[in-house]
């Protein structure tokens, strides 16, 4: 699991090591971004879109890619925002989890990306 920033850092000597990876957002965001996603007042800045998690998703895929490594994401962002999903379709994930309520319009969202890109 790619879930702190050092796993990202470190990716390309990972990879080395690795059969693939898997990226947690929800871990991965908490801990770039520095803050409690279940804190009430901290809640507002958990964000998967933020620059810093975005170019640690970027980062960690190219270093799979370079590696010929396998990258897939694990997370509820997917599921819930169609824009997230074609941002990891056009960033090169290979793999993305969603949750059963959200796999049709997921498969539809990755099946546009894919098409467009």
């Amino acid at each position: 699991m790619a879930e702190i920033p050092s796993g990202i850092l470190f990716a390309e000597q990972f990879a080395e090591r690795f059969d693939g990876f898997s990226i947690g957002s929800n871990d991965l965001t908490q801990l770039t971004l520095g803050g409690d996603r279940d804190s009430g007042l901290l809640a507002h800045l958990f964000d998967e879109r933020d620059p810093a998690v975005t170019l640690s998703i970027e980062s960690l895929i190219a270093a799979a890619h370079a590696a010929d490594r396998h990258v897939g994401l694990c997370g509820q962002r997917p599921s819930n925002d169609p824009d997230f999903t074609r941002f990891l379709v056009g960033a090169g994930i290979g793999s993305i989890s969603v949750t059963p309520d959200g796999f049709a319009a997921v498969k539809h969202s990755l099946a546009a990306a894919e098409q467009a890109g």
